[in-house]
């Protein structure tokens, strides 16, 4: 009989940078190392190289990225190279073109071949349509909200025996108000130059526009609470005239002296504690939402757009706020009702929103959810 030592996992995206896809692949590592099984990542190397190595896998630095037919045919070749040297048993796809390579590999190989489906994805025409379709094409495909897997029952006809519901998870130690000290909170207070005492409104989120940064600025302007600080915790990567446009729309609005760009943050547990209020405005449906579970488990008063997984993972008027998408005024009414609030209440949402996510989203129930897909398939 097969020992765990026998197995070796890997997994392919195309870049170990900060996100909620590639913190999942470092979760996804953890649980498969304790297993006793070998872990192994494929991508571009990124700021999680020394997470995955820290959690006891092994990173493999390989470009996975392109989308170009000829360089993903390439990485197919390189990625059966791989399987054959490591001794692959199964290869998990959490990304597009990486997962077109790491199909053609498996299939030469013939070991299993999974799939997670992250994101809504796009479909403007059939090329997109068949570029989506390869994340549906997995032994398994693992959705990660029922919402996502209402899309690709619809989208890509795939039926529960192959489709299995995953949901993201969080780590409550790590997001657990009681246990971060005010020293890491004062740290990063004075790193973003907060003014003592005022309401604080955040969102973490890359700044792209779907994210709904110019919302929740436009929103920002329409406040009651006129000494509110917005704190916009998320790198451009690279999307420069973005970020110019976030200014200038905060310029125009009068309200630029109360935004503050914070960039990527490395500790996002004590960034939640400083804020009243976390938001999620995206404007298009969110596959998950992972900072809004984070904020939830951290007993923040919370507000996402009224679309996609959100549905699931807030309940509203008990756990936070759910509100139309692109509506910069009920955005801002909502907000306004939140930092209304008594203390009282505060803590009873706040509390109702922990309770919610321990029972629901735990980062140890999505790594079992994983593990026992994999169990599956190799048996």
């Amino acid at each position: 009989m097969a020992k765990p030592s026998d197995y070796a996992i890997l997994q392919v995206l195309p870049q170990l940078e900060t996100g909620g896809v590639e913190q999942v692949v470092v979760e996804l590592t953890e649980a498969v190392a304790r297993t006793g099984a070998r872990a192994l990542v494929a991508s571009l190397p990124g700021k999680l190289v020394p997470a995955i190595e820290r959690a006891g896998g092994t990173h493999i630095p390989l470009d996975l990225k392109s989308r170009n037919p000829f360089r993903m045919s390439w990485n197919g070749d390189q990625l059966a190279k791989l399987i054959k040297s490591q001794r692959v048993s199964l290869i998990h796809a959490h990304s597009r073109a990486p997962a077109f390579a790491a199909r053609a590999a498996s299939m030469r190989r013939s070991i299993p071949f999974v799939t997670t489906y992250h994101g809504a994805y796009n479909q403007t025409g059939p090329l997109k349509s068949r570029y989506n379709a390869v994340m549906a094409g997995g032994d398994r495909v693992i959705a990660i909200s029922t919402f996502i897997a209402d899309l690709v029952r619809a989208r890509h006809h795939i039926g529960d025996d192959k489709l299995r519901i995953v949901p993201g998870g969080v780590d409550p130690a790590r997001f657990d108000p009681d246990a971060i000290n005010g020293g890491r909170v004062e740290r990063l207070a004075r790193a973003w130059r907060l003014p003592d005492g005022a309401p604080t409104i955040m969102l973490p989120a890359r700044l792209t526009a779907w994210k709904g940064q110019q919302v929740m600025i436009a929103a920002l302007a329409k406040l009651r609470h006129r000494d509110a600080i917005l704190i916009l915790v998320g790198s451009a990567q690279g999307r420069d005239a973005y970020l110019k446009s976030l200014s200038q729309l905060a310029q125009s609005l009068d309200v630029a002296q109360r935004v503050l760009f914070a960039g990527d943050c490395a500790d996002m547990p004590a960034a939640y504690k400083l804020a009243d209020v976390v938001v999620n405005a995206s404007t298009d449906p969110e596959a998950f939402g992972r900072t809004i579970v984070e904020a939830q488990a951290m007993r923040r008063l919370v507000i996402a757009t009224d679309h996609g997984a959100a549905r699931e993972t807030i309940r509203a008027n008990e756990t936070g706020w759910r509100v139309p998408p692109n509506d910069p005024a009920a955005l801002a009414a909502a907000i306004d009702q939140a930092l209304d609030l008594a203390v009282e209440s505060r803590i009873a949402i706040g509390a109702a929103a922990r309770a919610f996510v321990a029972a629901n989203y735990s980062v140890s129930a999505m790594q079992a959810g994983n593990l026992a897909v994999y169990h599956e398939l190799l048996g």
